[in-house]
């Protein structure tokens, strides 16, 4: 069941979609010829934002959750996809170690880890789940709302392995995102295969560099196609040595603030369009959609309250808030049943497998719709990500703005592999 996109189906969106859509065979080819140059990360979840005049992604997750809200007809793509990048990593692969965050309570992430093992068991391999959580000290079944049940087990380090008892895994997949920094379990493994590598995590990521990576992706392929590639491309900004708690460095943001909704206004004037200008200033690594508040003016940062300082000055696992993103905000033209939504495109190596739509009846179209109270509404991919209907005016048609949504998502990915090349610790630079 396709949800009915009620969306700003006239502007220049459209125009947007003419040209993807005209251009399929060059955009796969370009991408086809960008993969054999880089890596795409294991596996990407990318947020996204249509705004009618355009199209932008706002983040990009390296290790998604949420795998659970994709529908049962997707599963054979995302089996496909994980059958493919293992191939190309280890094709004598046999047992694969699943190691997830930390929060054994929160049984709705657990069910997307139960997902995920159901993925890589139907692509062959024997799955089993490690905890590097200290209380888990023996094997500990999960019941899950599903009715499903969960065998999460203590893993064990022996000299350069990490494995379970009676159990050797050759690849390691992490959906653990290293917001704490790298336990020293996970380090010096160099015998086994770590997925995604260590320097995909928080504790090394900054959303400016994959930002900057994106902007010039976003660049080449507006230059492929003959399009302005803000269209597709939030504008950016950033700050280090912020301190809300302290009320230090807040100059550096006002300024900055100030001086990115002048070239959003900017902007807007040039394609008529009448929407008020705001900016989302968020922390610069980390996730779980905490540490962002909206700002549609520089000066009302000189009156933060001290709830909204709190809330930007300590992001998950306790990790404070010192460098800011601060990103154009795109505002959401997308509804289902009344509420406001954005896409996430879920992708395991180069594939689009699916995705959902987070939807959030209590947010307004210029808010963060990753908040408690959010519900998922699965995208129909299955029939329609990698197959664009030609023929379709634009706008009419739910499988051409997947296939757009696709293209968007996987430019987003292409910065992401950019991004781990240039952080990578062991890469050996030509001088």
């Amino acid at each position: 069941m396709v949800p009915h996109l009620v969306t700003a189906l006239t502007g220049p969106i459209n125009e947007l979609e003419q040209r993807i859509l005209e251009s399929t065979p060059v955009i796969e080819r370009w991408f086809r010829l960008e993969w054999m140059e880089h890596t795409p990360p294991f596996y990407t979840s990318v947020d996204i934002r249509n705004a009618g005049f355009k199209l932008a992604p706002v983040d990009t997750n390296l290790f998604p959750g949420g795998w659970n809200n994709l529908t049962p007809e997707m599963l054979p793509l995302a089996v496909q996809a994980a059958m493919a990048a293992i191939e190309k990593i280890c094709p004598e692969a046999k047992n694969l170690l699943l190691i997830p965050e930390n929060h054994t309570r929160n049984v709705f992430y657990l069910m997307n880890v139960a997902q995920l093992q159901r993925i890589f068991y139907s692509a062959g391999l024997n799955v089993r789940i490690g905890s590097i959580n200290p209380e888990i000290k023996e094997p500990t079944p999960v019941e899950l709302p599903n009715g499903e049940r969960l065998l999460l087990e203590p893993v064990i380090r022996e000299g350069r392995r990490l494995g379970l008892k009676h159990f050797d895994p050759c690849t390691i997949l992490l959906n653990n995102d290293l917001s704490a920094g790298v336990p020293g379990i996970l380090e010096d493994l160099h015998e086994q295969y770590l997925l995604p590598p260590l320097h995909a995590g928080w504790h090394v990521r900054r959303k400016s560099n994959h930002f900057r990576a994106y902007e010039e992706v976003a660049k080449r392929f507006g230059k492929l196609l003959g399009m302005d590639p803000w269209l597709i491309n939030p504008m950016f900004a950033h700050c280090g040595q912020v301190n809300f708690a302290e009320n230090t460095g807040l100059e550096c943001l006002q300024t900055n603030v100030d001086a990115l909704l002048t070239r959003i206004r900017k902007k807007y004037k040039e394609y008529g369009i009448q929407e008020r200008p705001f900016v989302v200033v968020k922390a610069d690594n980390g996730t779980y959609g905490m540490g962002v508040m909206m700002v549609r003016d520089a000066a009302e940062l000189d009156n933060l309250n001290r709830r909204t300082k709190n809330k930007m000055n300590v992001i998950k696992d306790g990790q404070q808030v010192s460098d800011v993103l601060i990103q154009e905000g795109v505002i959401t033209h997308e509804r289902i049943n009344d509420a406001v939504a954005e896409p996430v495109v879920y992708m395991m190596d180069r594939y689009v497998v699916g995705g959902f739509y987070r939807v959030h009846a209590e947010r307004g179209v210029d808010e963060n719709l990753n908040a408690p109270g959010a519900s998922f509404v699965p995208l129909a991919f299955e029939k329609s990500a990698l197959q664009p209907q030609p023929g379709s005016k634009p706008g009419a048609s739910v499988p051409n703005r997947f296939y757009m949504y696709g293209v968007v998502a996987r430019l987003a990915m292409l910065a992401a592999a950019y991004e781990l090349e240039a952080t990578d610790p062991e890469a050996q630079w030509d001088v």
